[in-house]
C-alpha cells in the first residue's frame, strides 16, 4: 500500500499581517512547515511527500527547511509549484503522484500540530471508505442569514463538523474527481467537497483533535506555542 501525502504550502497568509509566507514563520526557532513535514515523517508509514509551494520560494524551502531540518531526507521530497487557487495547487500535486501511489492524503502546511493518531486514523478510514476527512464537532451555534444579515435559520450544531486536514482518498477516487471537476471548481473549498460534487462515493468524517489548528492569525501562533508546551509536559 503505497501512501502519498500532498502538503499545501503555497498560501500567502494575508491574515497574518506579514509579507512573509506563514509556512516559514518560526515557532520556538523552527518554521511552521518543518513541524508539518516532521509530523508525517515520524509516522514511518508515508512513502512519498509532495510539497506544493510558490515558484518564488524554491530556494527558501530547500535551504531554510528541507536541508536544515531534514538533511538526510530532503532529496527525497518532491517540490511542486502551486496554482492560483487551492484546488489548482492540489491538482498540480495529484499530477505528480508516483505511479505506485494507492492512497493519498492532502494536508494544509499551516496545520503543524496534526498528530500521528490522526494520520493513522485517516489512513484506516480511507482504506475502508475510499474518501474521508478529519473533523471535530462544532462547539458553537450557527445561524444561516440572508444578504441583509437577517437570520433565516438556526442550524443544529449536532449535525455540524468543523473540517480539518489531512483529507484522505484512494488515488483513483480523488484523481477522477479532480479530472472531472477542475474546470468547474469555483467555490470548491476543500478536497472532500470536490469528491462530494464530482465523485461517486460518500465522504466519511473521521474524528480529529481540536489541537489540529490551522495557523491563520497571530493569535494562532500563541495557541500553537501553548499546545507544544502542554505536549512536552505530558511526554515527560
Amino acid at each position: 500500500m503505497f501512501k502519498s501525502v500532498i502538503i499545501l504550502a503555497a498560501g500567502q497568509g494575508k491574515r497574518m499581517n506579514t509579507d512573509k509566507n506563514k509556512q516559514f514563520m518560526e515557532v520556538e526557532g523552527k518554521p511552521i512547515l518543518a513541524y508539518t513535514i516532521e509530523a508525517f515523517l515520524k509516522t514511518n508509514i508515508i512513502d512519498e511527500i509532495i510539497i506544493v509551494i510558490n515558484s518564488s520560494e524554491i530556494e527558501l524551502i530547500t535551504e531554510k527547511v528541507l536541508k536544515k531540518y531534514f538533511k538526510k531526507k530532503y532529496s527525497e521530497f518532491k517540490i511542486i509549484i502551486g496554482g492560483e487557487q487551492r484546488y489548482n495547487s492540489v491538482y498540480n500535486g495529484l499530477k505528480s503522484l508516483d505511479e505506485k501511489s494507492e492512497y493519498v492524503l492532502i494536508h494544509d502546511g499551516a496545520r503543524p500540530l496534526v498528530s500521528t493518531y490522526e494520520i493513522n486514523k485517516s489512513i484506516e478510514g480511507l482504506v475502508v471508505n475510499g474518501a474521508c476527512v478529519l473533523g471535530v464537532k462544532a462547539k458553537n451555534t450557527y445561524k444561516q442569514v440572508d444578504n441583509q444579515l437577517n437570520v433565516i435559520n438556526t442550524i443544529p450544531r449536532e449535525s455540524l463538523y468543523s473540517i480539518l486536514t489531512p483529507q484522505s482518498f484512494h488515488k483513483s477516487i480523488i484523481v477522477a474527481a479532480y479530472n472531472l471537476g477542475i474546470n468547474d471548481a469555483i467555490g470548491i473549498t476543500d478536497d472532500g467537497m470536490m469528491v462530494e460534487k464530482f465523485g461517486e462515493i460518500p465522504v466519511k468524517i473521521i474524528e480529529g483533535s481540536y489541537e489540529n489548528i490551522k495557523i491563520t492569525t497571530p493569535e494562532d501562533l500563541i495557541l500553537m506555542k501553548k499546545i507544544i508546551e502542554t505536549r512536552k509536559k505530558k511526554s515527560k
